[in-house]
């Protein structure tokens, strides 16, 4: 990779040169982010997986830009005008927006009206003015009027014209606009179709409204342009065009002629100034400013989007790295009152025993029966857990089954919905249960969620789970990037058991994908559970760059060496091996042995391309060996006064659980159908100021709450965090 961009990425991310550098190697050399970032530390300078990921992205956006280059030197080239300032220019430039300047007055163009000129012969006017080689407009432009050209005015009008283009594309005057539109205040206001549509009343705050560009919140500007869209606003810069002017004129008159040795341009006679002025106008107003101001509300946009990913990534980092109950025999119930109620019972491995449906609500009220049901499934089924899916009548059925009197020891949860019905309907769902209908896929769905929902939500499109803000007002290419890299580092941080993992879990793991995942699969039922990592080396197509990169992030329990248990990577297993001989045990015997590597000096293992932070990390490993980083699932109960949103009462205090956050505030499940906000307001503790959501909670926190704003017309409940939440 280029120096440049290496440096530019390495200030851009506060990291070393050297840093970016090494990354960019080893992506070279095919390594995926988990693997640099847990095994490669003596490479990084020990960068986590966020900064790693961070470097690939750039890392793309300046392969693209390189190629783009290639393609705009070559198109410039061939029209003869590549100069070798304007080559350097090119090369040099890290900047997108520059680096389109530059190419702006040689792209292809449709005809405009400058070109109309130029094909009139008014070029060498347009010339003379914009050089100042003139002190006397109308009598150059004499010189023109013939042909299609019939008076000195139609002359100086297509002069002003070429003029006004060339304002448009000079680099250094875009650039000019953009930082004074930067500093205005983006605005939108009500057009007629919104002030006749009853649509239109969710955008009412934005029918009048502005912040400048640069403190727009991601979650305001989204949406007036998605009203925008609709057609329900407009949206611009309210810029001051005529102090636009003044600067671009001065600017202007400051600047080298063309062809010149740095020679300034000067102020021109009061008869070209009077052109020129014209020209700028025309330009600011239909060229040169509209072009800006889309840009400078793209930007804003981009901004946006960066801002709005980031928050969906985090809540989906959370959602796959929610506490899982682990391997019991689960009863899941997708609940409804009309319908019924979906159950399903699953054994340890999620694979389901029995399916059913009970009616133990209005209308059809057959609740002694589904007692009866629940019991009888709980015994023979040897029921640990209980899974309800918190929609319809989700509340309800867990007032049901404590009443039920469960065998000892049964556990409720209530396990969030989003997603289930997409899974139902998915391919996904469809090749898992081909004999089974949709309901009972959600229900099987809502049950594995609570046994491992890292496991059973990565078969869901994240866009589906109801996390984040406008995620398809998004940059999509963006959002794609971000989340699948998200859901790739929680499950390679989780780690794999590689002989019960679906092929939607192991296509995940670093170096695998979908192909090779199937290819593990296929091998485990042809060949038997897998007894060690070597055996991978068997599965068609998986080579040694492929094992590199995803060996330590398979563990296979009960396997013929422990370490393979472990997220000690194969390739260090004679570290390991080293250090059991030298402290005179087996490798099985450390393995596990927290006193025995409080013994071991990490300093001792160094060398051989070996660091201390690959030792420390193994020492860290061989104490807990393929420990779980995720905590354990609790029960949790709302308040049992509050079953409607008639019950609410101003300045109650009330448990809760944090189902979305985004950049304004915190959605928060009360028990109710409808989620109360906590606006980002609402946030701060005494003595606190201004509060990031994501820094302050996270999804499925167990919060209190107080009532501060009911609004029964729409139904929307406002809340405040109470301390200590």
């Amino acid at each position: 990779m280029k120096e440049l961009y290496v440096n530019h990425i390495a200030a851009l991310l506060e990291v070393k040169p050297w840093q970016v550098e090494n990354c960019a190697d080893l992506f070279a050399d095919g390594c995926t982010i988990p693997f640099i970032s847990r095994y490669r530390k003596e490479r990084t300078g020990g960068l986590d997986d966020e900064q790693v990921s961070s470097i690939r992205h750039w890392i793309d956006v300046y392969d693209a830009m390189e190629k783009r280059k290639e393609l705009i030197l070559k198109t410039i080239d061939e029209a003869e005008a590549l100069t070798d300032d304007l080559r350097s220019r090119i090369e040099q430039t890290v900047d997108s927006k520059e680096l389109e300047d530059l190419y702006l007055p040689f792209r292809p163009k449709r005809k405009t009206r400058a070109s109309v000129a130029a094909a009139k012969g008014l070029k060498p006017l347009a010339d003379a003015l914009w050089a100042g080689r003139t002190a006397n407009p109308a009598a150059e432009a004499a010189r023109f009027v013939k042909g299609e050209v019939t008076s000195v005015d139609d002359a100086l009008a297509g002069a002003r014209d070429i003029v006004a283009e060339r304002f448009s594309e000079t680099a250094s005057f875009r650039e000019t606009l953009r930082d004074l539109f930067r500093q205005r205040m983006i605005c939108s206001k009500v057009t007629k179709a919104g002030k006749e549509s009853e649509d239109a009343g969710k955008y009412r705050s934005y029918f009048e409204f502005g912040m400048p560009v640069k403190k727009i919140p991601a979650h305001n500007l989204l949406a007036m342009l998605r009203a925008s869209e609709e057609g329900f606003l407009s949206v611009g810069i309210d810029a001051d065009l005529d102090k636009c002017a003044r600067k671009i004129y001065y600017d202007y008159c400051h600047s080298p002629v063309e062809g010149t040795s740095g020679k300034v341009r000067g102020y021109p006679s009061a008869a070209v100034e009077k052109e020129i002025k014209e020209a700028l106008e025309d330009s600011l107003k239909r060229l040169l400013g509209p072009s800006i101001e889309n840009e400078i509300i793209r930007e804003a946009k981009e901004k946006a989007d960066i801002e709005s990913v980031a928050v969906f990534a985090g809540n989906l980092r959370q959602l796959l790295l929610s506490p899982p109950v682990g391997r019991k025999r689960v009863m899941a119930i997708d609940p409804g009152f009309r319908t019924g109620c979906k159950v399903v019972c699953l054994d340890e491995q999620g694979k389901l025993l029995h399916f059913e449906a009970i009616f133990p609500h209005p209308p059809v009220s057959q609740k002694v029966q589904a007692i009866t049901t629940i019991n009888s499934l709980a015994v023979k089924y040897k029921t640990e857990v209980i899974a309800v899916g918190n929609g319809t009548a989700g509340r309800e059925t867990v007032d049901f089954l404590q009443k039920c009197h469960l065998p000892e020891g049964i556990r409720i949860f209530s396990v969030s919905e989003d997603g289930a019905s997409v899974y139902s309907a998915s391919d996904v769902g469809r090749e898992e249960f081909p004999d089974h209908d949709v309901t009972v896929r959600g229900a099987v769905s809502i049950g594995r969620r609570l046994m491992d929902p890292l496991a059973e939500l990565v078969k869901i499109d994240p866009k589906s789970l109801g996390i984040g803000q406008y995620q398809h007002d998004l940059d999509q290419t963006l959002l794609r990037e971000a989340l699948d890299n998200t859901v790739m580092l929680c499950v390679n941080s989780v780690g794999v058991n590689l002989n019960t993992a679906s092929p939607y879990l192991l296509q995940y793991v670093s170096g695998i994908g979908p192909a090779l995942a199937s290819a593990i699969v296929a091998w485990r039922d042809s060949n038997g559970a897998f007894t060690s990592r070597q055996q991978l080396l068997k599965v068609p197509r998986l080579g040694a760059k492929a094992f590199e990169q995803c060996a330590g992030f398979l563990r296979i329990d009960g396997g013929s060496n422990p370490l393979d248990a472990s997220a000690v990577h194969p390739e260090s297993y004679h570290i390991v091996e080293k250090m059991a001989s030298d402290l005179g045990v087996t490798t099985k015997e450390l393995v596990g042995n927290a006193d025995l590597c409080g013994k071991i000096k990490a300093e001792d293992y160094v060398g051989g391309g070996v660091g201390l932070p690959t030792v420390n990390d193994i020492l860290k490993e061989l104490a807990k060996p393929g420990r779980d980083p995720r905590e354990a699932a609790e029960e949790f109960e709302f308040a049992s006064d509050v079953r409607e949103f008639e019950d609410l009462r101003l300045g109650m205090e009330l448990p809760g659980i944090v189902t979305n956050i985004t950049d304004f505030g915190a959605f928060v499940d009360i028990g109710l159908h409808e989620n109360g906000l906590i606006h980002v307001s609402n946030m701060r503790q005494e003595g606190q100021g201004r509060v990031i959501p994501s820094k302050v909670l996270h999804l499925h926190q167990k919060v209190r709450v107080a009532v501060i704003n009911i609004d029964p017309d729409r139904r929307r409940i406002g809340l405040r965090l109470l301390p200590n939440s």
